[in-house]
């Protein structure tokens, strides 16, 4: 029904940085928890992180150390932060959601993926 609008995808050489960006396409929604998900070809969609309504955050194994989760309320953005990153961070990655607006809450909307790739 409402689909997030994602940003900050693209190509990084090993050991670089890429911020992702998450925002809900109106002013009247609110982010209360959101999650990013990652797919590659022929791979299965995994969990990369996510962040709860009061802020608390997993992130993968794997990813430990590497990736930061966050939110900015003032903004109404969830972003990932992704450092010393490595070809197997290659994948397209996703911004899932819940959203608050007036005294309802919507659940589990999606952003349209960024396409992330890390070169050798």
């Amino acid at each position: 029904q409402v689909q997030l609008v994602e940003s900050g995808g693209g190509l990084v050489q090993t050991g670089g940085s890429l911020r992702l960006s998450c925002a809900a396409p109106e002013s009247t929604f609110s982010i209360t928890a959101s999650r990013w998900w990652r797919q590659a070809p022929g791979k299965q969609r995994e969990l990369v992180a996510d962040i709860s309504v009061n802020g608390s955050t997993t992130v993968l194994d794997s990813a430990k150390g590497r990736f930061t989760i966050s939110r900015d309320r003032g903004k109404n953005t969830v972003y990932l932060q992704m450092n010393n990153m490595k070809p197997d961070d290659t994948a397209v990655y996703y911004c899932n959601a819940d959203l608050l607006r007036g005294g309802s809450s919507y659940y589990e909307h999606w952003g349209q993926g960024t396409q992330v790739t890390v070169s050798s």
